[in-house]
């Protein structure tokens, strides 16, 4: 990639008269992130694989779900449960996956030294630390990069959440930021035209941004500059296509919606089967509430209750619908809890190790890989590093995890950073 050819106070400027035109001559928001994914699709490959990330932010506590200790102390008050893969136990919260486990592998030897909420999920999304000189790009942005997006007017990438220091498309190509859905019960918000403007009117406006923005593209030509172009030309595109309803959640039975579960995470992930279904090569889904320092076992059956209703739900409706050979599920967490429990009934940060879990395409089923020491504290066994973990997710989807990219900055990039994929997890 080359070097960009105007200085960061030049891009925030851009970007905020680029804000300003669209909302005073459009009458509309335009997303960051719908961005030229039409216009510069490296592939129209709708036999690729698709990614769903499934980010459990806060940290979610491996032993009372994916892990357990059952006959130690520091099992606390989860009980453990048999699954569908003999001699393997999960936490009683999560029956569902707990019977389909024989259709994920997991990872019980996660371990990172970062035990901090904000710098965890930057390096569990990007394999690498967060620093002020440069922005890593999301996973997601990688595999849209390194992929394609796939065919038709949608995005190659969307964001189900709300986003708070996410990295985005980092170093890369703007146009591979992830299009922010706030709530998936209202979908793709600001993409249609307002009632008070006649079309005519709408396309003079659109005369008018471009006259207005002619002399700031004149004096700062370049590859990003054409990237924000596309921007508000791809959003227009969007906004007359049938794809559209690929957003649209009112679009599905009632009993299909009560399967996933009635939370927002539950109906992110059914989003997120339209919007793969449909041609969205990438789409993340954020759960909070994972932060349980205290009443643990107060908060935790509602929070896994509602991670096993929706993701089962996934797994399940992505096989019936012939899409799991070509999706990759993943779900991961920035680290885990402390196995003692402490003072307020709680546990704390723990970085030590945690665990992680795969399904789909490229991943080998009924697979338990690595082992936590007896008290749930280190990796007994085959200890995963997030580099690793990434890089395995990359090898699963088809991507060249070895393959080096280099940023603005000039200095070379791998999507798992120095990781190697984990041969035993992968199909």
């Amino acid at each position: 990639m080359s070097h960009s050819p105007f200085h960061a106070d030049d891009s925030i400027a851009r970007r905020a008269f680029l804000g300003r035109a669209a909302r005073a001559a459009f009458g509309i928001t335009l997303l960051d992130g719908v961005a030229g994914q039409v216009a510069r699709g490296a592939t129209t490959d709708a036999d690729g694989v698709n990614i769903i990330y499934l980010m459990m932010k806060g940290a979610m506590s491996h032993i009372d779900t994916f892990d357990p200790k059952p006959g130690r102390e520091e099992q606390g008050e989860t009980n453990a449960i048999g699954t569908a893969v003999s001699g393997v136990q999960f936490g009683e919260h999560v029956p569902k996956l707990a019977g389909m486990a024989d259709r994920l592998a997991v990872i019980r030897s996660m371990t990172t030294e970062t035990g901090a909420h904000e710098q965890g999920t930057y390096l569990m999304r990007t394999s690498y630390p967060q620093l002020n000189s440069i922005r890593h790009p999301a996973f997601g942005a990688w595999a849209v990069h390194a992929l394609g997006k796939r065919a038709g007017d949608l995005p190659g990438y969307v964001l189900v959440g709300n986003g708070n220091e996410h990295p985005g498309c980092g170093f890369f190509d703007p146009a591979l930021t992830p299009v922010p859905i706030a709530d998936p019960q209202r979908g793709l918000e600001n993409i249609r035209r307002p009632s008070y403007l006649t079309q005519a009117n709408f396309d003079r406006r659109l005369a008018l941004a471009d006259r207005l923005d002619r002399d700031f593209r004149t004096r700062h030509a370049g590859r990003q500059i054409e990237s924000y172009d596309r921007m508000y030309a791809d959003a227009v595109q969007l906004m007359g296509s049938s794809d559209l309803a690929a957003f649209d959640l009112s679009r599905e039975d009632a009993a299909s919606r009560g399967r996933y579960g009635q939370s927002r995470f539950g109906q992110g992930c059914l989003l997120a089967r339209r919007l793969v279904e449909s041609g969205v090569r990438c789409v993340e889904v954020e759960m909070g509430g994972w932060d349980m320092h205290r009443d643990l076992w107060d908060d935790l059956p509602k929070r896994a209750g509602e991670l096993d209703a929706a993701m089962a739900a996934l797994l399940d409706d992505l096989q019936a619908r012939g899409l799991l050979a070509s999706t990759l599920v993943v779900l991961a967490t920035e680290f885990g809890r402390s196995p003692k429990v402490n003072e307020n009934a709680g546990r704390d940060h723990h970085p030590g190790v945690f665990s992680c879990v795969l399904a789909g395409a490229g991943v080998k089923p009924g697979v338990v890989h690595g082992a936590s020491d007896k008290a749930g504290r280190l990796p007994d066994r085959d200890g995963v590093g997030v580099g690793d973990f990434n890089a395995t997710i990359a090898a699963a989807a088809g991507i060249p995890w070895e393959r080096e990219f280099i940023a603005p900055n000039g200095r070379p990039f791998r999507i798992g950073n120095e990781g190697k994929p984990i041969a035993d997890v992968l199909a």
